[in-house]
């Protein structure tokens, strides 16, 4: 991997950081990718027949909308992300390393920095190789996708949790399901109130089946702790090809990534995919547990805020998250953990 500083117009290392532009990271590939910009182009004419612009380099395109996008596409192969700030640099160097720590213990793929640097003083950029395959908002997840899953989570299991801690990925405490199953009760009534959802849900989670799915001691693990659709990539037949995102990396409750999986995946796959790994009832209810509190509580927070943008995707959750399962009560689990 190679390490570039941009320098701007003049010549000097920019000493404040600029709102990135197309014109920042156009300067950036350029000084990247210096084989007259073949990435994303076809031959030497492209697809309109005409030759390429001498020096124009490959096509650059935001990710995703928004007045600053930190993240880019740079022609068909590679994916450029800033870091917009301090923080995200300390979390932007902390995923290359712990990309390197993951790739041996997972089956699926995770991304490659083909470049990385600085692209304005202290701030941070990745160029990373695109894994070939959609979005899971995109495609479905198949069977043999769940497999891919259930060895993404078992894998994530057996990396050394004090060489994560060594590269700095930081420990995070359990959540309180009681906690949360009480914000979610009141959440329930007002989506109730707003004929969203039906609060006798709630009921099956009381509050002394949330003490027995409290978190074990013991059972922290390195999470990837955002399993969302959007970092899963998926092929169009459901194979899980690799998963992306992981700055929020966390040794923590491995109930975490089963629950985002459930909000990604649905319930059941989730719940099939964490048994597969070896996980037993009480991470796979715990789990499920949280992401359905969690969907009630985000639903009902985007409600009250007239955040309209979020309301489809968060709706879209919370139906995933309570697609019933085999097993949806908690049982006495003081004396077996056994597998769903």
């Amino acid at each position: 991997m190679s390490t570039t500083r941009l320098p701007n117009g003049n010549g000097a290392t920019m000493t404040q950081a600029p709102t990135p532009t197309a014109d920042t990271v156009r300067r950036l590939v350029r000084s990247l990718l210096k084989d007259g910009g073949k990435d994303g182009q076809e031959g030497k004419r492209g697809r309109s027949g005409r030759e390429p612009e001498r020096g124009r380099g490959p096509d650059i395109r935001p990710a995703a909308e928004g007045a600053a996008p930190a993240t880019w596409w740079v022609g068909t192969r590679h994916v450029l992300r800033l870091a917009p700030d301090r923080d995200a640099t300390v979390r932007q160097r902390r995923e290359l390393r712990l990309r390197d720590l993951v790739r041996p213990h997972v089956p699926v793929a995770v991304p490659v920095s083909v470049a990385h640097g600085e692209w304005a003083a202290g701030l941070t950029y990745t160029l990373d190789t695109k894994l070939p395959g959609g979005s899971g908002e995109e495609h479905d997840v198949s069977a043999v996708g769940e497999a891919d899953l259930a060895g993404l989570l078992s894998g994530l299991r057996e990396v050394p949790v004090r060489q994560a801690e060594t590269l700095g990925v930081p420990r995070a405490a359990p959540r309180s399901l009681e906690a949360l199953r009480r914000a979610a009760v009141r959440a329930a009534e007002r989506l109730a109130d707003a004929d969203e959802f039906d609060a006798a849900r709630l009921n099956q989670l009381t509050a002394p089946a949330a003490a027995q799915l409290a978190a074990q001691s013991g059972s922290a693990v390195l999470t990837h702790h955002a399993l969302t659709g959007g970092h899963l990539v998926v092929s169009a037949d459901g194979r899980v090809r690799g998963v992306l995102g992981w700055a929020g990396a966390v040794v923590g409750d491995p109930a975490e990534d089963i629950a985002g999986l459930a909000l990604a995946v649905g319930s059941p796959a989730a719940v099939r995919a964490a048994t597969l790994a070896g996980y037993g009832a009480r991470p796979c209810l715990r789990g499920l547990w949280l992401a359905r509190c969690d969907t009630v509580v985000h639903l009902a927070e985007a409600l009250t805020g007239r955040d309209t943008g979020r309301l489809t995707p968060l709706r879209t959750q919370l139906r995933r998250a309570w697609e019933p399962i085999l097993l949806e009560r908690v049982t006495d689990l003081r004396d077996t953990d056994d597998a769903l």
